[in-house]
């Protein structure tokens, strides 16, 4: 029998609700650092990462129906108050309802790489999006990002290479669910590791604001 998945309002965001830039202290009911999941899957970083750092915000982003509703459902059942998703596309969102310095930390895990040649122009982090994650980024904020696609790797580097007048590399450290060997304890992840796939890392932080 095929689970049932209920919808929590107080975890969900409509995009038709939403005009112009995001007030996060409103969404969330109170002031506190955001971060940002961009593919938020089935929501496994989110619930583990909200649960040990009750002091942020988060935000996750799905495109996909069947992986947002199971998210909404999987955090609505574990009443976190800290987190919320929204259904949208991501380039879009940032661009049109992101405001300015205004993110801790981005978290990109495990994107569709579009392997084809041909959709490679599909892939979410290239320059013009690179530009709207550095618009939304406080001073000192953070880019993690992790693939087990090695070309898709390779790209990425490339990207945030030709940024290297506002970006700096920092270490990426295992977030809140992950388990031994692990970098992020997402189901992508574990699935990938079984199959003895590489996991590339990347974490950036943008430069302070010049005094």
């Amino acid at each position: 029998m095929a689970k049932t998945l209920k919808d929590y309002p107080e975890v969900s965001l409509r995009p038709e609700d939403l005009d112009g830039k995001i007030d996060f202290a409103n969404i969330f009911g109170r002031p506190a650092p955001v971060h940002i999941e961009i593919g938020t899957g089935k929501a496994a970083f989110l619930l583990n990462q909200a649960k040990a750092h009750p002091d942020l915000n988060f935000l996750g982003i799905e495109r996909a129906r069947k992986y947002y509703r199971y998210a909404v459902d999987r955090i609505g059942r574990w009443g976190l108050t800290n987190v919320r998703i929204i259904r949208t596309d991501a380039a879009h969102f940032l661009a049109e309802s992101v405001p300015d310095t205004s993110i801790e930390c981005f978290h990109i895990y495990f994107p569709d790489p579009w392997p084809k040649k041909r959709h490679h122009k599909r892939r979410f982090l290239n320059p013009a999006n690179l530009e709207q994650l550095l618009r939304c980024l406080k001073p000192a904020g953070r880019i993690k990002i992790a693939t087990d696609h090695a070309d898709y790797f390779e790209q990425i580097e490339k990207v945030l290479a030709a940024c290297t007048s506002q970006l700096e590399k920092t270490d990426f450290l295992p977030t809140a669910g992950a388990d031994t060997g692990e970098w992020v304890g997402t189901n992508f992840e574990r699935k990938y590791l079984k199959e003895n796939r590489p996991i590339y890392t990347l974490a950036v932080k943008k430069h302070p604001a010049p005094e």
